[in-house]
């Protein structure tokens, strides 16, 4: 059997068990109550058992493997940290889940790039894009997460400054809020509550919702918060004065945001243009381009043109990313 036919079916076999433990994940839970419940009232079938054993033989083998990647991250002290990433990306599964994840994902690409390339070097290369993938979406949806909060966060706080001068005690005033937020607030809020009602102090919790969600205006609406308990103050007052200073920072954020539209777009052209070009030229004349892929001399170019574009692409975000 050849190397691409072994590559073949390890791509086939990776993504199946991605998919497989996927749909576990998702629909198995819900699957063994309606299993249970049904044992209560009608008798399962003789020729369902050797099933059955397989699905629980093969759940069971699941949660070893998980348990085992758990106990390594503890040891590592890596749960934690990866935990706290997927709580701020708003990803509901657990670091074992994501680091099983990311070894699906190292050999499934690892694999295509094989396939589709035929070179062994487009190995290592597919391995290492499976191994930063899942980083890049836990980081992307964790920036959306954060970006989503902030521009909901001048709206709560208002609402926390108008249910304080009507009356309400600074607990009453953030259920309040939760009750009529949208998410993530919603769910931050909910957090922050239930650590509250289960004895945490209010400057405990508020620092703990600062460390799930970082955010610079979220801090200095905490750190307003936590002062004032201290020092004592008008909070109505100065929660106030950050909302307005909350909206001056986003409309500023708004004004620099068109003014680099050129530069940023400038740095999407530099990274996407060789690949483009790279595809017209194969589907013109495939011979002409795959010589890049073949000779020793067109790898050692290829890599040096993807250093050079991924430098020149940070070099014009760092330009255009300007901080207010």
């Amino acid at each position: 059997m050849s190397l691409d036919s072994l590559l073949l079916i390890g791509v086939l076999l990776t993504s199946t068990f991605f998919f497989l433990a996927l749909f576990h994940k998702l629909f198995y839970k819900d699957q063994r109550m309606k299993k249970r419940v049904q044992q209560f009232i009608f008798e399962e079938e003789p020729d369902e058992t050797p099933q059955k054993d397989k699905k629980v033989k093969m759940a069971v083998e699941f949660r070893l493997t998980k348990e085992k990647i758990r106990k390594g991250l503890q040891k590592q002290d890596k749960g934690k940290q990866i935990e706290m990433d997927l709580h701020q990306a708003g990803i509901p599964i657990k670091p074992e889940e994501y680091v099983m994840f990311r070894w699906i994902s190292i050999a499934f690409f690892a694999g295509l790039f094989k396939l589709i390339f035929g070179h062994i070097l487009f190995l290592v290369v597919g391995a290492i894009f499976g191994l930063m993938l899942p980083r890049m979406i836990v980081a992307r949806k964790k920036k959306q997460r954060i970006n989503q909060f902030n521009d909901h966060l001048a709206e709560m706080i208002s609402s926390i400054v108008s249910a304080l001068r009507a009356g309400f005690s600074f607990p009453q005033a953030m259920q309040n809020v939760r009750n009529e937020s949208p998410s993530p607030v919603k769910e931050e809020l909910d957090q922050l509550l239930k650590e509250m009602q289960y004895g945490a102090s209010v400057e405990d919790s508020l620092n703990r919702m600062k460390d799930r969600v970082p955010s610079d205006d979220l801090d200095l609406m905490i750190q307003a918060i936590v002062i004032q308990r201290q020092v004592g103050g008008n909070l109505a007052v100065v929660l106030e004065k950050i909302v307005h200073t909350i909206r001056e920072r986003i409309k500023i954020h708004g004004q620099i945001k068109t003014l680099t539209a050129q530069g940023r777009m400038s740095g999407a052209v530099v990274g996407l243009l060789p690949l483009g070009l790279m595809t017209m030229l194969y589907a013109i004349n495939p011979e002409y381009i795959l010589v890049l892929f073949s000779n020793p001399i067109g790898i050692v170019l290829l890599i040096v043109a993807c250093i050079s574009m991924v430098i020149g692409f940070v070099l014009i975000r760092k330009i255009t990313s300007i901080e207010v």
